[in-house]
């Protein structure tokens, strides 16, 4: 009995990995559509609306509207990068050149593992969270395995044996380094907020965090300074403009990634949206409260699976929303330069992180003292 119970549980973490993968993967790829159509409605063109499944396409009332959206673009990307001829140039370490598009990916999957999507109430009455791993310290272990994606860019720049390719993964290690100390500093008054005697959250779980939010006021509105310079480094970490240092067309053709071609630079652009996708769901899970509905307004979901189904649904659309933010503010400020990013990084954010970490570390032992009154 007791093995069957095992088998049972183990297969269910089985699914819900798979599904968790499918899900943030059709995110990653549809993330790309979204960039295309957001950048051709920015810019007064159609993007694509065209691809379409020949079956689905005769469908009333739906095909046309799949065909005008171009629904099915990423299935045909996808399908073209597969196919595409294979090339490798004969100049590059192939070992650590197939291995960074690898490495690069990873990452992004690997924290899927402690994210968690909702809520649902079984039928002892006992509410549990929908995640694959509730750790303790499920933040902790996101900064510490998204941070190996770097990895991955500095491989393909070194082993590709290219100036332009080595150039963009100096520029990523760089950058990396000088936005995850900001990064890192602007969580710390986070954990102090939610850790505090009396605080509803005693970890540093994901699950934590949001459950602190729900009926009281987003950490959005607790600590903007902490939630701005977490949105800015998450723009550095992802490299989306106006940091894509690593990138950058116009002075690095396309930086690490240019010997890349096929399915391999296909795993990259994955990659990138996947972190995108990652990052967003994140940042809505501590400051935007995850799945409970508003500030200051209890969950008005059912205690059923449609209420859960509604907390799913409602933590995707902050989500999404913050997607459209990353496309939106790419297709609007131009690329700084290198010396502006550093500048940034070194001399504007890291300064402010270390003064709100000290803020709070002020503000939450008065309210300890306040509490315990003591003098």
């Amino acid at each position: 009995m007791i093995e069957f119970e095992v088998i049972q549980l183990v297969a269910i973490k089985v699914i819900f990995a798979f599904l968790m993968v499918g899900a943030v993967m059709t995110m990653a790829g549809y993330s790309v559509l979204a960039e295309r159509k957001v950048s051709a409605w920015m810019q007064g063109r159609v993007g694509p609306n065209r691809t379409v499944l020949p079956l689905v396409g005769h469908i009333p009332i739906i095909g046309p509207l799949l065909k005008g959206l171009g629904m099915f673009q990423p299935l045909a990307d996808g399908l073209k990068f597969l196919f595409k001829e294979e090339i490798v140039p004969g100049h590059v370490n192939k070992f650590y050149y197939y291995l960074a598009p690898i490495v690069a990916l990873v990452p992004a999957l690997t924290t899927m593992t402690v994210l968690p999507f909702g809520e649902f109430t079984n039928s002892d009455g006992d509410i549990l969270p929908l995640i694959l791993a509730d750790l303790d310290i499920g933040i902790l272990f996101i900064l510490a395995v998204s941070s190996l994606g770097v990895y991955g860019i500095v491989l393909a720049g070194w082993s590709s044996n290219s100036k332009y390719s080595f150039l963009g993964g100096i520029r990523s290690s760089a950058q990396m380094i000088s936005y995850e100390l900001a990064m890192g500093l602007s969580l710390l008054p986070v954990f102090l907020w939610v850790s505090e005697p009396g605080a509803v959250a005693s970890s540093l779980s994901l699950v934590e965090i949001v459950r602190s939010q729900n009926a009281s006021s987003w950490l959005l509105i607790i600590q903007p300074i902490s939630a701005l310079i977490f949105l800015i480094a998450l723009f550095a970490e992802t490299n989306r403009l106006p940091f894509d240092m690593p990138e950058s067309e116009t002075d690095l053709v396309g930086g690490f990634h240019t010997e890349y071609g096929s399915f391999k630079f296909g795993i990259f652009f994955v990659a990138e949206y996947a972190h995108i996708v990652i990052g967003s769901a994140i940042f809505a899970l501590l400051f935007l409260g995850g799945w409970n509905f508003l500030p200051w307004i209890d969950n008005p979901w059912p205690s059923n699976w449609l209420g859960s189904l509604i907390g799913i649904i409602w933590f995707l659309t902050k989500t999404i929303g913050l997607i459209f933010f990353f496309i939106w503010v790419r297709w609007t400020l131009p690329r700084f330069r290198y010396d502006q990013v550093m500048t940034l990084g070194w001399t504007k954010l890291l300064p402010l992180a270390l003064a709100n970490l000290i803020f709070y570390v002020l503000l939450v032992t008065w309210i300890d003292q306040s509490n315990l009154n003591l003098p």
